[in-house]
């Protein structure tokens, strides 16, 4: 009668083309003997050079555990299904941004406020130079470089924010260099950095915006690219999400996201009463580190980056 193994392992011997007697001459090191996960991967393993190097030997021959092994790489099992799951292995960057993000919420105690801003005015006129302004330039002039120009502007006017913590002391950073999250086609994310943001007219923040944007998509990024952010940005609205709370890029010490922009029935106030009207209202979240940045100023400077974007002048010339 046969020992009894996980449906793991009876995937992994049947993928590999083991056979009931192969699998029950390897010897477990689990509970009461049970052959584990990284017994039969082992085995595989040393099944392979054996199979190679050693044609004397049967090939099913067992590895036995007082046997010291010849080899023992670790394999790479990038699918194994399990019943009805399927276990895939991350590759290399997944596993550097889990990194990443474990250790931003280890490091930082994040707090998060929201608010909610009335675009209407923003949406309308890019509604009206979107065409020219492709006809000119050769490209589209998206929310994205609106968004971060209003971001640069909070920034100077509130320079705690961008930061960067180091133990007991505060970095106030001379120069505003403004990551921007990027979803790659793979899935993965990476955050290419605009730097001097705040010294970028809106036509050269647009240009850099769909540069990064395109390189990114193309994995034609440089090293620096994506070195010496001070504050990040993240547009969860593309994904037609309202709100969210992005995790701190370290070692930065804030991340503001912009949600979808709807429209909804408002009260606009005017110099005859209030009214009900159709407006392009968006969500504002920010996420900041509570060591350096308290509520006061995180919720204030996000107040402010919402003013910047309702007050846009309609008569802005590009």
């Amino acid at each position: 009668m046969s020992a009894f193994y996980s449906p793991l392992v009876k995937n992994i011997a049947r993928h590999e083309g083991l056979s009931q007697e192969e699998l029950d001459r390897i010897q477990g090191t689990g509970v009461e003997g049970r052959v584990t996960k990284e017994d039969i991967l082992l085995y595989v393993a040393n099944r392979g050079t054996q199979q190679n190097t050693d044609h004397a030997k049967p090939t099913n021959a067992p590895l036995i555990k007082n046997e010291p092994a010849q080899v023992t790489p670790t394999p790479t099992v990038h699918t194994v299904v399990n019943g009805s799951d399927e276990i895939i292995e991350m590759d290399r960057m997944r596993r550097l941004i889990s990194d990443h993000m474990v250790k931003s919420v280890q490091v930082s105690p994040h707090v998060c406020s929201f608010v909610e801003a009335d675009v209407t005015n923003l949406v309308l006129w890019r509604n009206k130079v979107k065409d020219a302004y492709k006809k000119r330039e050769g490209e589209n002039i998206t929310f994205t470089p609106l968004f971060i120009e209003a971001i640069t502007k909070a920034l100077k006017d509130f320079p705690l924010v961008n930061i960067s913590i180091d133990g007991y002391n505060i970095i106030k950073k001379k120069n505003i260099n403004i990551g921007m999250a990027a979803a790659l086609p793979n899935g993965n994310l990476i955050v290419p950095v605009i730097k001097n943001a705040d010294q970028l007219s809106l036509v050269g923040l647009s240009k850099s915006v769909n540069d990064l944007a395109q390189r990114s998509r193309a994995n034609k990024l440089k090293p620096d690219d994506t070195q010496d952010g001070t504050f990040t940005f993240t547009n969860i609205g593309a994904f037609g999400n309202i709100m969210g709370t992005p995790i701190i890029n370290q070692p930065q010490a804030a991340i503001l996201a912009v949600g979808t922009i709807t429209k909804k029935p408002a009260v606009i106030e005017t110099e005859y009463g209030d009214m009900i009207g159709i407006r392009h209202m968006m969500y504002l979240s920010l996420s900041y580190d509570h060591r350096a940045i308290d509520g006061a100023l995180g919720g204030t400077f996000l107040k402010r980056v919402a003013d910047y974007l309702e007050n846009w002048d309609s008569n802005r010339e590009i």
